[in-house]
């Protein structure tokens, strides 16, 4: 059904892969670009938001491991957020602040509820614009920060609202990275690639595509985001995004898919990948985040979790969907920007797979 949207017109290329019951399928259709070569079944792709449960389950390591609890304050670790203010009105002015009713935790970061976010304060987000942290949306250019100087920042600014009271995007993802960081004295991705991505055979994922000839070209709309050809992720960011940075493959994000779903394999406790998978926000927070999540919807660690299944996309084309009942994940790859799909192609993409 996808490739009546392959072509000159919607997408120019996609790998799509679905597996159940022991037996996966695999389609490669179109281009790397709408003027490139043929997509191969191992083309490299910017995955985005995909980024965030990969991150939370390198902190779900540490978890099992002790180094970290989910309910501990992380100011210990990071000192930048232990005098945070936090405003009086969510839509109020930056100077009208309160203290935080309590440190924030690491269940915090991983549940997007620190207090900050994609935020709705106009004057919030003019803050993050003039201090270089905004990073929401596709992050071309890179900041040019690096972790602690990002940090630095970042503590600087207001919390909308208090640690625990309300979802907000992502933000929680930014600052989970440099905590993993910071706990293992190693840059994040060197901690992914040994505890993750080697032991899970993700040969190709990583905040540098592994192979320029098979990078494929990111669109918004019509229009080139990031050619191949001269794309920023040829080379290593300052400040590795663990929000959305990630470059991978449909086999690479099965893999670690299907690592969740066989409830750990080894790299995660079964209980870890639970807590992962698991709804941890209040009706109420539900309710506020539906516009965002979707009706019936709520946040695990790093995706989004429904009454029958979890997974999550990536703003620049990737959607994934694991339905555990079924043993079924669904990956579909592209090249274009999500919020630039027309509606009929999201019916298709949603269909059941199996």
């Amino acid at each position: 059904m996808l490739s009546t949207y392959v072509g000159d017109v919607v997408l120019p290329g996609l790998v799509s892969l679905v597996s159940h019951a022991g037996e996966t399928r695999v389609q490669v259709l179109g281009r790397t670009a709408f003027d490139g070569p043929p997509m191969q079944r191992d083309s490299l792709f910017r995955v985005a938001s995909f980024t965030k449960p990969i991150v939370a389950a390198a902190a779900m390591v540490l978890v099992d491991e002790l180094r970290l609890s989910v309910d501990r304050p992380v100011d210990d670790l990071l000192p930048e957020l232990a005098g945070m203010r936090v405003l009086r009105q969510p839509d109020g002015v930056l100077d009208d602040t309160v203290a935080m009713d309590r440190p924030i935790t690491l269940r915090d970061l991983l549940t997007f509820r620190l207090g900050l976010g994609e935020s709705d304060n106009p004057a919030i987000r003019q803050r993050e614009d003039e201090l270089g942290l905004r990073t929401f949306g596709p992050p071309v250019p890179r900041t040019s920060l690096g972790p602690d100087e990002w940090m630095r920042r970042f503590g600087t600014v207001p919390l909308q609202y208090q640690p625990g009271e309300r979802w907000m995007y992502s933000t929680g993802s930014h600052v989970l990275g440099v905590l993993i960081a910071r706990v293992t004295g190693q840059p994040l991705e060197e901690f992914l690639r040994e505890r993750l991505f080697e032991p899970l055979r993700m040969r190709d994922t990583g905040f540098t595509a592994s192979d320029p000839a098979r990078l494929t070209t990111a669109y918004v709309g019509d229009d080139v985001l990031d050619p191949a050809a001269a794309s920023q992720w040829l080379e290593p960011p300052s400040f590795p995004d663990a929000s959305g940075g990630l470059i991978s493959t449909a086999d690479d994000f099965h893999a670690f898919a299907r690592m969740l779903l066989t409830g750990g394999d080894g790299i995660l406790s079964p209980a870890a990948v639970a807590e992962m998978t698991t709804d941890h926000l209040t009706p109420a927070q539900r309710t506020a985040a539906a516009d965002y999540l979707g009706p019936d919807t709520g946040w695990g660690y790093g995706l989004s979790v429904s009454p029958d299944r979890y997974g999550w996309a990536g703003g620049l084309g990737t959607l994934w969907s694991t339905t555990p009942a079924e043993g079924t994940i669904s990956i579909l790859l592209t090249q274009r920007a999500l919020w630039t799909w027309p509606e009929e192609l999201f019916a298709e993409a949603s269909a059941p797979a199996w």
